[in-house]
């Protein structure tokens, strides 16, 4: 008999077993390549995230900057407190600014960020709301301050008036004391060798000028001796004086005297006084003009003319 040999069946296991292994590696390869697209997927869309948060706490420091600046401008006094804390808001945003501008925040960082600019927006809030509350005092106060201004000027205004009143009635009462002559004479005289006067009209015999007033009933005026000046006015409109320094006050103005005497006054009706004035230069032909003062103002006035 002849011996078979036996059949072999190894080759077509050995087949399948590498499909199998080729299968295994491509569903790898597909697994792997899916990792990593969605890893690469989450990543991109964590950068995106990043960079909205960045833009959106960006606009949000624009807003928190705008509103400090719009503070700025208010018209109120503000405290220490509310400057510093003003400064270091200011410091924060720029430190913010700076810090979103590298663009190098991890999550932590860009999660403390938010949380800063949550608080910075809850100072704001708080010091927008005192400066409102400042401003209004601040109101008041001005409309406080003008009301008193107004109260001063009026009373200032009601004051004038009242001293302006006073003093025109000190200058009435003032004008209606000072004594007033009632009738006035002149006259030129010749004094004989015999020490006898006789009344003469021409400037070469003339050598005493004599004034003969009486002064007119004043009930207020006060009564004792009386300071009278006498002025005399030559032919040629100049004053007679021969003392430069002889000064007094009368209507206002401060003017120079020919003579100066004293009369006592008493309200004594038609009481007759009378000065005598010898001139050192001779007389002029022509017309004088003789104008008496007391009291500060002009008592009387009257004119002679000398041939």
């Amino acid at each position: 008999m002849r011996n078979e040999a036996p059949e072999q069946t190894t080759g077509p296991s050995k087949d399948s077993n590498k499909i199998y292994f080729l299968i295994l590696v491509i569903i790898a390869l597909l697994g792997t390549n899916a990792y990593v697209f969605l890893k690469d997927k989450k990543s991109e869309e964590k950068v995106v995230t990043l960079t909205d948060e960045k833009s959106r706490m960006e606009i949000e420091i624009d807003r928190i900057e705008a509103e400090l600046d719009r503070s700025k401008n208010a018209n109120v006094n503000l405290s220490t407190e509310l400057k510093e804390g003003q400064e270091l808001a200011r410091v924060k945003i720029n430190e913010l600014r700076e810090q979103l501008r590298q663009g190098k925040l991890t999550e932590s960082q860009l999660a403390r960020a938010q949380k800063e600019i949550t608080d910075l927006r809850s100072f704001v809030s708080r010091y927008t709301a005192d400066l409102a509350v400042l401003e209004k005092k601040n109101v008041k106060l001005t409309q406080q301050r003008d009301s008193l201004q107004t109260t001063v000027a009026n009373i200032n205004e009601r004051a004038s008036t009242l001293e302006k009143a006073n003093t025109e009635l000190s200058n009435k009462v003032r004008i209606a004391a000072a004594i007033k002559v009632a009738n006035i004479a002149v006259s030129t005289v010749k004094i004989r060798n015999n020490g006898k006067e006789s009344e003469v009209s021409r400037a070469s015999a003339a050598t005493r000028l004599k004034i003969r007033f009486t002064v007119a009933e004043n009930t207020v005026a006060q009564q004792g001796l009386h300071d009278v000046f006498i002025r005399i006015i030559d032919p040629d409109g100049n004053l007679i004086t021969s003392d430069s320094s002889a000064l007094f006050d009368a209507d206002g103005d401060q003017l120079q005297y020919t003579y100066k005497t004293s009369i006592e006054f008493d309200n004594s009706f038609g009481k007759l006084y009378s000065v005598d004035w010898d001139p050192a230069q001779p007389f002029k032909k022509g017309e004088y003009t003789v104008v008496l003062y007391a009291d500060g103002y002009t008592m009387g006035k009257t004119m002679f003319q000398l041939k």
